[in-house]
Formats: C-alpha cells, sequence, structure tokens
C-alpha cells in the first residue's frame, strides 16, 4: 500500500468494540504535516475513542497505524509520547505549586551531582517561550496563572519534548474571547514551525475558521473528509446529524404559553458569568436554555435559585421579588436538580428513604423531631412516584444505577409541592431506557402547573422536552425559538454562531 509522504498519521480501517458495541467501525483517518485538522461529530460519535486509540490509552481491536510513513504499535501512553504526540487535555495536568519552568521540565530535570541546575532549566523554559512569544515568564508559579496562560504552558510542555503532534481537546471551553485569540495565533505559529494540530471543539465557528481540513464521523463511522476551501457549515451540521434524523427528531411545535407567569427574570448580570439575561417561565411551561459547554447556562440557573451570588437584576416569583437566598426559594417550592449529581445532588451512602427526607425535613419534623413514619411513607412514595429500581427505599443510592440515581434526586424533590423545578442536564450518564422514564416525569411534572426551567447540552433531548428554547452563547441570550417546529440543525447554527443568517428560517 502506497503512503502518501505528506501525511504524519495514517489510521487505516480502526475498529473498537465495547462488548458487541462498535465504538469505531473501520475509520480511515489521516493528519498531514503541519496542517490544522478538526474532528466533527456528536457526543458519541467516536471522536474521544479514536484519540485514545491515537494516544495508547485504548488498544485497537483491527486496523493499522502509520506513523512517519512507518507502521507503528500505540499501546501506552509512552508510545505515542515516544513518537512525538502529545495531547492537551480539558483538565489541565499541571502541578499547580511549581513554577512554569519545573513543570516543563518535570520528569526531564537537570542535575548536576544530584543538584538540580535552575538556571539552566530557567534559561532553556525561557528560550521556549521566546520562540514562541508566549506572555510567560520562566519563574511564574502556575496557580497565579490565568487558564489562558496554563493552557499555553501545556503546549510548552508538548513542545519541549519535539512532538510533531499536539491533540487539542476542547481547548477554549473555560478561555475568553480573548484568550481564545491567543490560542489561534499560537496554533497558527506551530503550523508554520511544521507542527501538525488535530483539535476538536464544539465550538463550530472556531472549527470552521482554524482548519485545514475537518474529518466527520458519525455513530462510529467515517462520513467524510471536507477541506477548507469546500466548508459549508450547514453541510458539515448534516453531514454530522445525518439530514433524516434532524427531521426525525424536530420538536413538537414550540409556543409561547398564556398561562400566567411563575418565574419572570429580569436583567440579569454576574459578571464574568452572563450578562443581561432575560426571560420568564410560566405555570406548566418547559422552558430550556440551550447552547455550548461554558455559555453561561448552568450559572444562570444557580443564581436564579440563589445558589451564586448576581451583580444586577431581578428575579420575581408570582411577580413579587424575593430575597436571593436558597432557603427563600426552597420555602417558595422552588426545586434544584444540579448537573453533577454524585456531589451535589444526593447522599451516596445515605438510603433512598433519607436522601428524600433531607429536602423534606421541613415537613417531617416538629421541634427538631423527625416522624420515622412519615419519613419511612415518603420514601415508599417516592419510590412508587419515580418506578424505582430495585424498588427499595433502604439501598444505598451510591449502589444504584446512574439512571435510577437521577430517579431519587427527581423523587425528593417530586414528593414536595413544587412551583419551580430548575434541571441541569437532567440525563447525563444515563442509559437510554431510564431517559424516557426522566422525560416522561418532567412532562407530568408540567402537567402539574409546575414551571420547570431546564438546560441542556444534548441537542435531541431539547427537542424532545422544551415546549420554548432559549439559545445561550457568550453568557447572552441570544435566539428564542417559540414558535412552528425546529430541528437539531436550527439549534446548532445558532448556538454555534453560524446562524446570523438562518434567523428567519426557523419559522417558516
Amino acid at each position: 500500500m502506497m503512503h502518501n509522504p505528506e501525511n504524519l498519521v495514517e489510521m487505516r480501517g480502526i475498529d473498537k468494540r465495547f462488548a458487541h458495541v462498535y465504538a469505531l467501525k473501520s475509520v480511515d483517518f489521516e493528519i498531514r504535516r503541519g496542517e490544522v485538522h478538526s474532528l466533527l461529530g456528536e457526543n458519541g460519535a467516536g471522536k474521544s475513542t479514536l484519540i485514545k486509540v491515537l494516544t495508547g490509552v485504548y488498544p485497537k481491536d483491527g486496523g493499522e497505524i502509520y506513523f512517519d510513513g512507518k507502521p507503528v504499535e500505540i499501546n501506552s501512553r509512552d508510545d505515542a509520547f515516544n513518537l512525538g504526540i502529545a495531547c492537551i487535555f480539558q483538565e489541565l495536568s499541571l502541578v499547580p505549586t511549581l513554577t512554569v519552568a519545573q513543570n516543563i521540565m518535570l520528569g526531564k530535570e537537570k542535575a548536576k551531582l544530584g543538584v538540580l541546575q535552575k538556571k539552566s532549566m530557567n534559561r532553556e523554559v525561557s528560550e521556549l517561550i521566546k520562540r514562541f512569544d508566549f506572555p510567560l515568564r520562566a519563574e511564574d508559579v502556575v496557580e497565579t496563572l490565568s487558564v489562558a496562560q496554563r493552557q499555553m504552558v501545556e503546549i510548552l510542555k508538548a513542545l519541549s519534548t519535539n512532538a510533531s503532534l499536539i491533540i487539542m481537546d476542547e481547548p477554549t471551553a473555560s478561555l475568553s474571547s480573548k484568550e481564545s485569540e491567543m490560542l489561534f495565533r499560537i496554533i497558527g505559529q506551530l503550523r508554520e514551525k511544521g507542527v501538525s494540530i488535530l483539535y476538536i471543539s464544539h465550538r463550530l465557528e472556531e472549527v470552521f475558521q482554524l482548519s485545514d481540513r475537518i474529518t466527520v464521523l458519525r455513530d462510529g463511522q467515517l462520513v467524510g473528509v471536507v477541506p477548507k476551501e469546500e466548508i459549508v457549515p450547514a453541510d458539515v451540521i448534516r453531514m454530522m446529524i445525518g439530514k433524516e434524523l434532524s427531521e426525525a427528531t424536530a420538536s413538537r411545535p414550540l409556543k409561547v404559553s398564556d398561562a400566567h407567569t411563575v418565574l419572570q427574570v429580569r436583567n440579569l448580570t454576574r459578571l464574568g458569568s452572563f450578562e443581561d439575561v432575560s426571560f420568564e417561565v410560566k405555570a406548566g411551561e418547559v422552558l430550556v436554555l440551550a447552547g455550548l459547554v461554558g455559555s453561561g447556562r448552568t450559572e444562570v440557573l444557580r443564581s436564579v435559585y440563589g445558589a451564586d451570588p448576581i451583580d444586577s437584576g431581578t428575579v420575581l416569583f408570582e411577580g413579587k421579588p424575593y430575597r436571593h437566598s436558597v432557603s427563600t426559594a426552597i420555602r417558595l417550592g422552588f426545586g434544584l436538580i444540579p448537573e453533577d449529581r454524585r456531589t451535589q445532588g444526593f447522599a451516596p451512602l445515605l438510603s433512598g428513604t433519607r436522601n428524600v427526607a433531607v429536602t423534606n425535613y421541613d415537613k417531617l419534623s416538629r421541634l427538631g423531631v423527625v416522624n420515622a413514619k412519615k419519613e419511612k411513607q415518603l420514601g415508599e412514595t417516592m419510590v412508587k412516584l419515580v418506578d424505582l429500581r430495585p424498588a427499595n427505599p433502604t439501598v444505598p443510592v451510591g449502589n444504584l444505577s446512574g439512571g435510577n440515581q437521577q430517579k431519587v434526586v427527581l423523587g425528593k424533590w417530586l414528593t414536595r409541592d413544587l412551583k419551580v423545578i430548575l434541571i441541569d442536564e437532567p440525563t447525563v450518564g444515563i442509559d437510554v431506557g431510564a431517559k424516557d422514564e426522566i422525560y416522561n416525569f418532567i412532562e407530568q411534572l408540567a402537567a402539574r402547573g409546575v414551571a420547570v426551567l431546564l438546560v441542556s447540552s444534548d441537542v435531541a433531548e431539547v427537542l424532545r422536552v422544551a415546549t420554548r428554547i432559549l439559545v445561550m452563547r457568550n453568557g447572552k441570550v441570544v435566539h428564542e425559538f417559540n414558535d412552528g417546529v425546529v430541528t437539531q440543525e436550527n439549534i446548532l447554527l445558532v448556538s454555534s454562531g453560524m446562524a446570523e443568517d438562518h434567523r428567519t428560517e426557523a419559522k417558516e
């Protein structure tokens, strides 16, 4: 088989199975020397699996990998590292208390007679920083740096090993737009110096701006490779979703409800997180905040609940402003189901009954004494309400499956007389069967007249549950869908900033 000498990496016919399910099925993928190549696909399309095969985290079940024209076996991170493949993850792997130089030289320290040569290490790192013109000093302690600067340290760490391929996984998720621009400049410099970049991001506008080529995966298979000059955003999104699918999962007809307004948010601002956000949620309505990770949706939810402070703006409940605190919110009939349910949504060692009781002690106790009989009844009610499996309220919640854990989190609020429920990412990490049940609950709550405000990154989920959709981007509400039917494509175009000219289309 002939190899293209322009290619640094060639992956041919890569298979990866988990049990009987193919995460990757005979995928071909190549990266040229000195190009920025982006990998696109919906969640679960196989992007991270492909990268894990390339970096030796997962062994492949079939296919070949060529690096620099030679066949290679990559069975560990060390194998990848020795070839010159470096990976910059979202969760940065730096030691916060060490300096930039110490982090970069970690594991390759210079010592003479057992004494660290700090000066020569600092000098070497300073030269590297100068070569790429980064706003850093070798002596800076990492924990004093901004997220963007830490990312630069990661990049320098990769470059200090003479990496020829740098993989960047969602590198701008926590960067401001100014910091992102700096990163893009750096990517340009790396490319000029012949380094290849494999780039993964949900933010389509930056993928289209940066990439020399884009590879699109769907359901573990290669859909196509698009060179820069042929990129048409709407077509690429269709490749990612599959046209048929986008229409098959279209939303129910959206509409503005004429029920009374339960929750009203006016010009809410929290500096650095979101600004001037206004909306209202009516009784029995499911209002979904859609948008990319980092667009400010969770922060809005937490601020409305009173868990995070706000800098300006007001939240009104039933037409009256209320004192901004969690205890007030709970007293008024607010419930919150956080995204990270393991650390914030339940106590894993307590039983289902106790977890439900925790949010209901105000009703279960008199003068500080808990009524055990009522507590037990409440646990049993919850089990029935959410169809918990196993149907035993005494099992520690940490031992249940993800879907059943989420049901307990829902259950502890369902047993209260709720007026408003705020839900962040209701089905993250939950199997398909349990998802449907959770959607049914959300619908039941709405049918009882509860005002539901929901954050979700799963576009199919947004379309399944929403009666109205607000799209957030960079801390602002940029669009409202409240009329007719929308598709995944409409939402992706708006949330990724590609839809300035698509405003009118959603109404047809």
